[in-house]
């Protein structure tokens, strides 16, 4: 029986991330992916590899919706980049128009092509309508930060405070992923949810950022949580596909490597 994987995300246009990066991880997880798109995210290598933001119209994202729910039975999906409060109206809508098993939820809070104030206002509408619909969401240490009301995250126990936090906006499973920011030698998460708390370790791939290492995390626990794991499953293997993808990582022009997900999980 074929387990589908639906995902409702931003259009990265090296691939490297985003809608691409998504549906790369849920076939190497053996499951079908399906994608709507919300937005087009171009990086400008004029302008020093900064993004280009052009949002997707409502109507049209509400089309996607429509047609990808009516030809295939979906119920688990991964919500990515949304982007501007018109777009995270139509897909709040377009959530509660059925039942989900799972929503996964990667909170991306801000687009840097975006205005302060117009990503403020995009802030404050998935604090509102998305992460209440949550059944895991996956920030990682900024995104953190901010929904959680915290100036510094730099000890575990600060993780587990930051996801414990998070939790109370809505979401049943939280994920705060400590990635290579956090102090010392292991990328450090924490999945807190049902009163419990498991801290995950892997040791760090190098000091620098690699281009979609959160959006294949989320798409990974996605792919896991449609082929039936619980959220504990679902994540341990995640974090283990993504290490993998980091150790295997793709160069390219651009002045940061992106994640392959190719690479098998250890």
């Amino acid at each position: 029986m074929v387990a589908f994987a639906y995902v409702i995300a931003g259009s990265e246009a090296t691939g490297g991330a985003g809608l691409q990066a998504d549906l790369r991880t849920f076939q190497q997880l053996g499951t079908h992916g399906i994608g709507t798109v919300t937005c087009i995210v171009s990086f400008d290598p004029k302008a020093d590899w900064g993004h280009r933001f052009v949002p997707v119209e409502a109507q049209v994202i509400a089309d996607q919706i429509e047609a990808a729910t009516a030809a295939y039975d979906l119920d688990v999906v991964k919500i990515g980049m949304l982007g501007t409060p018109a777009t995270i109206d139509v897909v709040a809508e377009a959530l509660a128009g059925q039942t989900w098993s799972q929503v996964v939820v990667d909170p991306v809070l801000i687009c840097k092509g975006q205005e302060p104030g117009a990503a403020l206002d995009t802030d404050t509408a998935l604090r509102r309508r998305i992460l209440p619909l949550a059944s895991v969401v996956t920030p990682n240490l900024f995104e953190a930060r901010t929904l959680a009301g915290m100036d510094d995250i730099a000890t575990v126990e600060d993780l587990v405070e930051a996801a414990r936090r998070i939790a109370d906006l809505g979401p049943r499973h939280v994920v705060v992923k400590g990635g290579v920011d956090f102090p010392g030698a292991d990328a450090v998460d924490v999945l807190f949810g049902d009163g419990e708390v498991e801290i995950l370790r892997a040791p760090k791939i190098g000091s620098a950022r690699v281009g979609g290492a959160g959006c294949t995390l989320a798409a990974a626990i996605t792919a896991g949580l449609a082929k039936g794991a619980g959220v504990s499953e679902a994540t341990h293997q995640a974090k283990a596909f993504t290490t993998a993808g980091i150790v295997g990582r793709i160069s390219g022009h651009a002045p940061f490597d992106a994640v392959y997900q190719g690479a098998p999980a250890q």
